[in-house]
């Protein structure tokens, strides 16, 4: 599947993963090989695969997306809103494994 990259999709594929969530749901879910990433709101779960197996050089099993909601939130009287973002939480093969604190 690597040799079938061109470079424009490798562009792409670079810009897919923005970050990855590290929070105490975050941590007690890498006991059961799950890792949570903030990924690009137009992001399929194919590209968020490729990217995770061509970044961190792992085999993944299988990839859940959610889309977080923007969120209310006020400043003094001022209303105003968090925005939202999409996240993929990443099941990896047995055996493979991601050091997410040291990062990429």
């Amino acid at each position: 599947m690597e040799n079938n990259i061109n470079p424009n999709q490798e562009n792409i594929l670079s810009k897919v993963l923005v970050e990855p969530i590290v929070t105490e749901a975050a941590t007690v879910l890498i006991e059961q090989n799950k890792y949570i990433f903030k990924i690009s709101p137009r992001a399929t779960k194919l590209q968020v695969k490729m990217a995770i197996e061509k970044i961190y050089k792992v085999k993944v099993d299988k990839v859940n997306t959610v889309k977080v909601p923007r969120k209310r939130r006020t400043r003094g009287r001022i209303p105003g809103c968090k925005s939202g973002y999409s996240k993929a939480i990443v099941t990896l093969k047995e055996g493979s494994k991601i050091d997410v604190f040291e990062g990429k």
